[in-house]
């Protein structure tokens, strides 16, 4: 049981567990999950060797609150700061792993389901970017589709409708079983015959729904068009191998992600397009907190903005769950 699991290991993330030793949680309890292969890996793979990490950024007042503080710097003396606190705080990163689900038990700790790994923790921190963007199929689809072919599922409510979710991975069970259980039609196209991308909980719930009809799954099947049908989407396949198929929606689970569609599934309420956010950045799930980026609006914001968001959660977090100051 950790006292903190930290999703992301970015500037807020990498602070938020900096703060936390700070604040006198030992790191053996805390564990920080990145599903890139290293930290920091927007500002990696984002910024110009030649640009500066600015501390003032677009408006943010960069004034440092937390235990962690920089002043413009080049993009290899921010990644070298950054490094430093994992060391010096002797932090335990788990990288190339990514969260595909979170439970809350009934006494409101948590077990957070990677691709590698289940584990436990008292409290939660979400620091992801706002940088993801699904993949898109190669075939075109029409605008006027816009409403109908989806690659968040969470972006309209979808009841009692007939669903076609193309995919083959984690994502793509984890969406057949979400519309299975609001009472929709559900259809998988995959293009391989074996499920070898899915963890084993995912393939089995995939397989059991399928055992018991409440999802079709088109194994072998390759969408060659998607068109516009009296507002429908018809969906054609390559060689005639599947009929030509009308659906109410397409949703789209080719790799790649949106931080709301992420957080959405994980059970955070929402307000229109921003996360609902309590006292010190809880969200709605208590115990759970965003940082960072998720905190500043659709902008984004500062390095600077980022450590003192981890600070300011902290607070609320050493206050009223965790046995620790600051």
């Amino acid at each position: 049981m950790y006292d903190l699991l930290v999703i992301g290991a970015g500037p807020a993330g990498i602070s938020m567990a900096a703060e936390a030793c700070h604040a006198g949680i030992d790191p053996s309890k805390i564990l920080l999950v990145e599903k890139a292969e290293e930290h920091s890996f927007s500002i990696k793979k984002y910024y110009p060797d030649s640009k500066i990490v600015a501390a003032n950024y677009k408006g943010f007042e960069a004034k440092c609150t937390g235990v962690m503080c920089i002043p413009d710097l080049t993009k290899h003396e921010t990644i070298s700061y950054l490094d430093k606190a994992i060391i010096e705080n002797s932090l335990t990163v788990r990288y190339g792993e990514t969260v595909w689900k979170l439970h809350q038990n009934e006494d409101k700790t948590f077990v957070v389901y990677t691709d590698k790994g289940t584990y436990k923790s008292k409290i939660v921190t979400i620091a992801i970017g706002i940088l993801g963007k699904p993949n898109k199929p190669e075939y075109k689809i029409p605008t006027t589709l816009r409403d109908k072919a989806l690659f968040d599922i969470t972006l309209v409510e979808i009841k009692n409708a007939n669903v076609l979710v193309v995919g083959g991975g984690d994502s793509a069970s984890e969406y057949c079983q979400y519309l299975a259980q609001n009472g929709n039609a559900v259809t998988l196209s995959y293009r391989k015959k074996d499920f070898s991308r899915m963890n084993e909980i995912n393939r089995e719930s995939l397989l059991e729904l399928e055992r018991e009809s409440k999802v079709e799954i088109l194994r072998e099947s390759e969408i060659v068009s998607l068109e516009d049908k009296d507002g429908k989407p018809l969906v054609k396949f390559l060689e005639n191998k599947f009929p030509e198929m009308n659906f109410d929606f397409v949703v789209y689970a080719l790799g790649g992600s949106t931080p709301n569609n992420f957080l959405k599934m994980i059970g955070i309420e929402f307000d229109g397009k921003e996360p609902i956010l309590k006292e010190h950045y809880e969200t709605s799930v208590q115990g759970m907190f965003l940082l960072g980026d998720l905190t500043a609006g659709t902008k984004g914001g500062s390095i600077i903005w980022a450590f003192n968001s981890a600070n300011f959660a902290m607070k609320k977090i050493c206050k009223d769950y965790l046995q620790c100051e600051i």
